[in-house]
């Protein structure tokens, strides 16, 4: 979906690795929450609270899945869903754009 109409947005980002990874939070009416964000080059590590799906909405990621020791390439409108208590790992190249919605 390019478009996500009909919610609330947080003014404040999330920013992790001194501004290299940014996303906002974006709230709907039925109390479910996804977050949009952007990823400058680099390699980073990230756990997860609860469940998720990643969306790929610019450009690729590599990915490092829990218990794979093989990265793997999604581009835009490519998906990788992550277990609740799990760590991944992400690097790029070139900007990349994600929607993440929680399970």
């Amino acid at each position: 979906m390019s478009v996500i109409e009909q919610v609330s947005v947080a003014k404040n980002a999330n920013v992790y690795f001194d501004g290299k990874v940014v996303s906002r939070s974006v709230f709907f009416a039925d109390g479910s929450k996804q977050t949009l964000g952007i990823v400058l080059p680099g390699e980073y590590e990230f756990g997860t609270a609860t469940g998720e799906v990643m969306e790929v909405t610019g450009g690729s990621l590599e990915v490092l899945l829990p218990s794979s020791d093989t990265w793997q390439v999604f581009s835009t409108g490519e998906t990788f869903e992550l277990a609740a208590n799990v760590s991944f790992k992400i690097r790029n190249t070139a900007i990349a754009e994600y929607c993440c919605s929680y399970l």
